[in-house]
């Protein structure tokens, strides 16, 4: 039974060997230890602050992002839209540029048709002007080599002549 009633000199040991552990314990441990607590208290509060932060500047980040893939889809759409408006307009300054040519084509084509059938109609003139002359001289010749021929002609020509001066 000695171990379940404790004797008073052991009682009194016990205590007073608790009591010196405690007066350590708080005189030198207890501060090292309480400081050791705080500073990670206040790291972990540190941490918890900057991670709130940094969730914040991603909050940020991420509707900075969606703004910018925003603006840079309507730059890209806008760009899109010149391209197809310059595009557009090149096509019709080209057609129209082609429709002025071929004009300019075909008046140019018609005027040298023109040209050349004023120049064949002038040169077909000057051979029937040729031919009439040379047949006229050849019926001359054959006609007027009588003298009969010549004087009735000469009346003739002559009566016309006055009929066309009355």
């Amino acid at each position: 039974m000695e171990l379940v009633s404790p004797g008073l000199g052991l009682i009194f040991w016990m205590t007073l060997s608790f009591g010196i552990v405690l007066f350590l314990l708080s005189k030198y441990v207890w501060p090292i230890i309480m400081n050791s607590l705080k500073e990670r208290e206040e790291g972990i509060a540190n941490s918890l602050e900057a991670a709130r932060k940094a969730r914040e500047e991603i909050k940020n980040m991420q509707s900075d992002n969606e703004q910018l893939l925003k603006k840079a889809r309507e730059e890209r759409e806008e760009l899109m839209h010149e391209a197809r408006r310059l595009k557009e307009d090149l096509i019709e300054k080209a057609k129209a540029q082609a429709a002025i040519e071929a004009k300019q084509m075909i008046e140019n084509a018609k005027l040298a048709i023109e040209q050349e059938k004023a120049a064949a109609l002038g040169e077909l003139k000057n051979k029937v002007a040729d031919l009439s002359i040379e047949i006229a001289e050849k019926l001359i010749k054959a006609e007027l080599t009588k003298a009969n021929k010549q004087k009735e002609l000469m009346d003739k020509l002559i009566h016309e002549a006055d009929n066309q001066l009355n």
